[in-house]
């Protein structure tokens, strides 16, 4: 068994800008797991936006705080806490941070 923290100095050390808005850190990753790619947790500032980007895996967006509006192709769409939303594999995707407070979502991908 592993237990990670998003405290954890393992977690802390992965920090990095994603995709121009996003303060986003690695909880687990193809370090520890076998057959999923990774688990993230991004951060978004009031305004800030993870720009459009196509990821070679499929992904889940968790929505954790905040509100935001998700671009996934063509269909952009409000999401608020507790919505997750499927990423397929090579769709171009971006999320915007529409709230007055940070926007908070964890992030799983797995291998195509």
């Amino acid at each position: 068994m592993l237990v990670r923290n998003i405290s954890d100095k393992e977690v802390l050390d992965t920090t990095y800008l994603a995709h121009g808005g996003a303060i986003a850190q690695m909880i687990l990753d193809r370090r520890n797991l076998q057959e999923i790619g990774f688990l993230a947790i991004a951060r978004l500032d009031p305004g800030k936006e993870i720009e459009a980007h196509v990821d070679p895996m499929e992904e889940i967006y968790f929505i954790l705080h905040g509100t935001g509006e998700m671009t996934v192709g063509d269909e952009a769409r409000p999401v608020k806490p507790g919505d997750a939303i499927w990423i397929p594999v090579g769709d171009s995707h971006a999320l915007l941070n529409t709230g007055e407070e940070q926007f908070v979502v964890l992030v799983v991908a797995s291998p195509a």
